[in-house]
């Protein structure tokens, strides 16, 4: 987000595909650093909310993130143990978040195991949900799609609605902004079909097309003929409506 508000006219693509080169780098040339980091700051004594446990935490899991990008079974293995035998949730979600971006095996693993253990709580499920909504793996719209068939799901309950469709929409660029307009077409779909459970999260979402005039003329087009469609449905509620019209005519 930083990286495009910095453009005249945003380019998914390449923000994306520079991003994650610049990573890569960072990794492959730090990699025994970013490795000692890792090793150096592992939790040896009991779970503590505490200030100095916590920036320990996330410089060990920030470092696990840069390995992570690089292709490699055993720095993937590294991660996967630590979805294993991590004692707090901080550690563990982190390590199913970078697994979730890692095609294979142990992310579907990991992330079928995770719904077993935490199922019953709502709040935790909604952090599963997101993190799947959330990846860069160029098959996540239809993951989301499926996703919401599942029973963790329900359009009734704004905060699964924000978890899984809001991250979609509003945290995964690369995703969302694919070039043959899926993503907005899904947005539309879904703030049509929210608009009638609940208006205010319909608009909430809707807003994430009001800034169609900083893309490309391609991109611009799709989202104008979504914002488009939104407002031509009968019987749109005042709050869509608003706020769709109101970025059309801006």
């Amino acid at each position: 987000s930083y990286i495009a508000d910095q453009m005249a006219v945003v380019d998914v693509e390449a923000i994306h595909a520079a991003r994650e080169f610049m990573r890569r780098s960072l990794a492959q040339a730090l990699r025994n650093e970013l490795l000692q980091t890792y090793q150096a700051n592992q939790s040896t004594g009991d779970y503590r909310f505490h200030a100095d446990d916590m920036a320990q935490r996330s410089l060990k899991n920030k470092a696990l993130a840069y390995l992570m990008s690089l292709p490699d079974d055993e720095l993937q293995q590294l991660c996967v143990e630590q979805y294993r035998q991590a004692e707090n949730m901080s550690d563990v979600i982190a390590a199913l978040s970078l697994l979730a971006d890692a095609d294979g095996p142990a992310r579907e693993e990991a992330l079928a195991d995770f719904y077993t253990r935490w199922q019953h709580d709502p709040q935790v499920v909604e952090k599963w949900l997101a993190i799947q909504a959330g990846s860069a793996l160029p098959n996540t719209l239809a993951k989301v799609q499926a996703l919401m068939q599942h029973p963790a799901f329900s359009l009734q309950n704004p905060n699964k609605v924000r978890s899984l469709i809001g991250r979609f929409c509003a945290g995964n660029p690369v995703n969302f902004h694919a070039a043959d307009g899926a993503g907005y077409r899904f947005l539309a779909d879904r703030v049509l079909e929210l608009d009638t459970i609940n208006a205010s999260i319909a608009a909430r979402l809707v807003q994430t097309l009001s800034r169609w005039r900083r893309y490309d003329p391609d991109r611009q087009a799709l989202m104008r003929e979504q914002l488009e469609r939104i407002v031509s449905r009968e019987g749109l509620s005042n709050d869509v409506y608003e706020i769709a019209s109101r970025s059309l005519e801006g």
